[in-house]
């Protein structure tokens, strides 16, 4: 009996003994768990006030030097990282400038879709019933009834995503305008990704002006309940302070044939066309220089710098198509001529030869093959002779892969563009 009771004491005591040592322990783990709840809520706390000092200081540089002069009647509305001129006579803004920060490198802000009216518009803006109907069903659901145009954002939600409050404050109407969706998730969606791409590799600020082409005589959304007038035409402007670059582009509101590039104007010819002065705050030396560029090839990628624009199809002879028009003869069985400027070239592992026209791989738009057993009809080596030469092959179009194809067989199938000029 004594020994179960020594046994018992022992455990007893063991236990005891144990505890009271875990006790400073658990006390320790408590105190740097509120410790670290602390520095997270300190953390927060910082972010946000250094989110609002980013934004103070965005407004600032882009009323300096971001901002179009102003039309006689227009008025300013300034959020908290883009500014904009509301028309009231299309119910959209007349422009929309804002800057891409780096920052926009590594947010992380989620696409918030929180759609609504700009309460700073005095004359009221765009809603939700000019773009669609919502029915509320028995079971609680909706049920959506399109008026066949997305509500395309001028400024674009995805330059703001270091900025909760900047990405919200792109929902509103005051930057919607009703683009057809083969060009707003595409073809616009390309150059707003060309932009972005540009300020992730420069990191620098990057300065654009974005609006609808209005005009008197525009059609409308018949079902719109403010009648929102239907841009044709759309512009976006880039410029680049630090290193003292500009481009315009001017595109079609709808699925657009050509790479982006190929719709890179001056500022100068949107000025023109628009009877606006987009920057008056640079000094005129700067201004004057920017506004001639009408080049997208210093925007574009690295590994695509050496792209080049379709040839213009008029310039062309007769019977001669650009690599943009092939398409239209992809399985056709029909023999055309088709020109285009090398600029990537492949000898592949089989030692077959693909030459890209005009946009190099991946992004490949008209691809011609020579295969291995066709090389001995050629007295240069195409892959190293070709690349940079604008050229013209003979031959029918196939679809490999998508890609509009044309196998040659013989040098005599290409010749060299300008040597057809002469």
């Amino acid at each position: 009996m004594r020994t179960h009771f020594r046994s018992f004491l022992f455990v007893f005591l063991f236990i005891q003994t144990a505890l009271w040592a875990q006790q400073p322990v658990d006390s320790k783990i408590t105190k740097a768990e509120d410790e670290l709840k602390a520095l997270q809520a300190s953390q927060v706390k910082v972010l946000h006030e250094l989110e609002d000092l980013k934004l103070e200081q965005l407004r600032s540089d882009l009323t300096l030097i971001g901002l179009p002069k102003l039309l006689p009647g227009e008025e300013v509305i300034l959020h908290s990282a883009m500014a904009l001129v509301y028309n009231e006579n299309y119910e959209q803004a007349s422009w929309v400038a804002h800057i891409i920060l780096p920052d926009v490198v590594s947010g992380m802000v989620g696409r918030s879709n929180d759609f609504r009216p700009d309460p700073l518009v005095k004359t009221g803006t765009s809603e939700d019933r000019d773009f669609f109907i919502r029915d509320t069903l028995s079971d609680g659901t909706y049920k959506y009834q399109g008026f066949g145009f997305d509500r395309g954002h001028l400024a674009p939600s995805a330059d703001f995503r270091w900025s909760q409050k900047a990405l919200s404050e792109s929902f509103y109407y005051s930057n919607m305008s009703p683009q057809l969706a083969d060009f707003n998730r595409d073809s616009w969606a390309k150059l707003e990704d060309l932009l972005r791409a540009y300020v992730q590799e420069s990191r620098v600020p990057l300065y654009v002006v974005t609006a609808p082409l209005l005009r008197e005589g525009l059609p409308v959304i018949e079902k719109a309940i403010h009648k929102v007038a239907i841009p044709v035409y759309y512009y976006k402007i880039a410029v680049d302070p630090v290193n003292r670059l500009a481009v315009a582009f001017l595109m079609p509101n709808k699925k657009c044939e050509y790479p982006t590039e190929h719709y890179s104007v001056s500022i100068d010819s949107l000025e023109t066309l628009t009877g606006r002065d987009f920057f008056p705050a640079l000094p005129d030396s700067l201004e004057s220089m920017l506004e001639k560029m009408d080049s997208a090839k210093p925007w574009m990628k690295m590994k695509e710098k050496n792209d080049e624009k379709p040839l213009d199809p008029t310039s062309l002879p007769k019977k001669h198509f650009n690599t943009v028009q092939a398409k239209l003869y992809q399985n056709q069985n029909e023999k055309i001529i088709v020109c285009g400027t090398v600029v990537s070239t492949k000898l592949s592992s089989k030692g077959n030869v693909f030459l890209n026209l005009d946009k190099g791989f991946p992004n490949q738009i008209f691809t011609v093959s020579i295969f291995k057993d066709q090389l001995i009809n050629f007295t240069y080596p195409p892959q190293t002779e070709l690349m940079g030469r604008t050229i013209c092959v003979e031959g029918k179009v196939a679809d490999f892969n998508g890609t509009p194809s044309m196998v040659i067989e013989h040098e005599k199938s290409i010749r060299l563009y300008l040597s057809d000029q002469d």
